[in-house]
């Protein structure tokens, strides 16, 4: 292509590695953008179950993308429209006939935690919509002025998370007993330390290994940018109520030129060049805080399913059999409260 397709990506072919590896896959998204020549623009269960079948996906998380909003109800509430689509999608994987995985089989949505105490009866609505799924939410905060990084803010707030009206609405959140992801970039973590300490009891992921930027303004200050994001992150690490995901750095916006190559990258290079950020967020949060994530289809743009498995596989093959089942599926399972088969 570059930048996407599947034809693109079937350049590249291997040998799934492993196969009988159970993986909870605790990030990921579905939507039909109805916008043609976006890729992946549709992307609904099927989508999804083609990419996963060549590794043993025993269940998978659903992470809000603010799709399928319900146009016909008050604004605070249209999120609810996305948890309803969701349960649809999950429900079918849970009859079993497409298979032996279950696909969002938890569901994460979103509520604005700017509403405060308000909240509450938002995320009792998606509690309904979805009863046995449902286990938090997602609320994006990423916020950096350079337009290179390829980002449109939720809510118009710069610094949302140190607001009160924020804290009172995680405060609830945690009440209700949900759990809180979060994406933001590198330089707003401080802000979720602020957060963690703030609501401690708070079930908190970080998304995507902290939001490494290493494009515009920040391209030319690598060296700067990973002090910061090292930094960030070991402060993070910890509050042992706070665990990450390990994973989204298909994204072009961390500096990776796979989504621009004529042969998209294999699983031998592709471990290579995650094993500083992975081995870096592993010593500081432990292999029973981290989980590998796919964050399909965004990181699609970069390289296959299969190819991102694998390379997680080569990548953690001297860690011991317990360490790599944490992380490729016990913890996720734990966080997310996963019911399987």
């Amino acid at each position: 292509m570059p930048y996407g397709g599947n034809d693109w990506l079937d350049i590249t072919k291997e040998d799934i590695i492993e196969p009988s590896l159970p993986i909870c896959d605790p990030h990921h998204h579905y939507w039909d953008l109805r916008v043609e020549r976006t890729p992946y623009g549709r992307y609904l269960l099927h989508e999804l179950l083609d990419d996963i079948s060549g590794h043993n996906i025993t269940s998978t998380v659903f992470i809000e993308a603010r799709a399928m909003y319900n146009a016909d109800i008050e604004k605070d509430f249209k999120p609810v429209g996305e948890v309803e689509f969701v349960e649809g999608i999950s429900a079918a994987s849970a009859s079993g006939i497409y298979g032996k995985s279950r696909a969002s089989a938890s569901i994460i949505g979103h509520a604005n935690l700017n509403l405060g105490n308000r909240v509450e009866p938002v995320l009792q609505s998606l509690i309904e919509a979805s009863p046995r799924r449902f286990k938090g939410i997602r609320h994006i905060v990423a916020w950096d002025t350079d337009k290179e990084v390829d980002t449109v803010p939720v809510y118009n707030q710069e610094e949302q998370m140190s607001t009160k009206s924020f804290i009172e609405g995680a405060k609830v959140l945690s009440k209700m007993g949900l759990s809180f992801d979060s994406w933001m970039y590198f330089h707003q973590l401080p802000q979720l330390l602020n957060l963690a300490k703030k609501v401690p009891e708070l079930p908190i992921m970080v998304d995507h290994i902290g939001g490494m930027l290493l494009v515009g303004k920040y391209r030319d200050k690598k060296e700067e940018v990973l002090e910061t994001w090292k930094k960030n992150i070991s402060d993070l690490s910890e509050c042992p109520n706070v665990q990450i995901k390990l994973g989204g750095l298909g994204m072009p916006i961390t500096g990776h030129d796979w989504h621009l190559r004529k042969t998209p990258v294999g699983s031998d290079e592709l471990a290579e060049q995650m094993k500083f950020f992975l081995d870096y967020c592993i010593e500081k949060f432990g292999t029973n805080r981290g989980m590998f994530e796919s964050n399909f289809p965004v990181d699609k743009v970069s390289f296959s399913y299969d190819v991102l498995y694998n390379a997680f596989k080569k990548y953690s093959k001297n860690f011991s059999k317990s360490e790599r089942s944490s992380m490729f599926h016990d913890n996720a399972i734990k966080f997310y409260k996963v019911e399987e088969a």
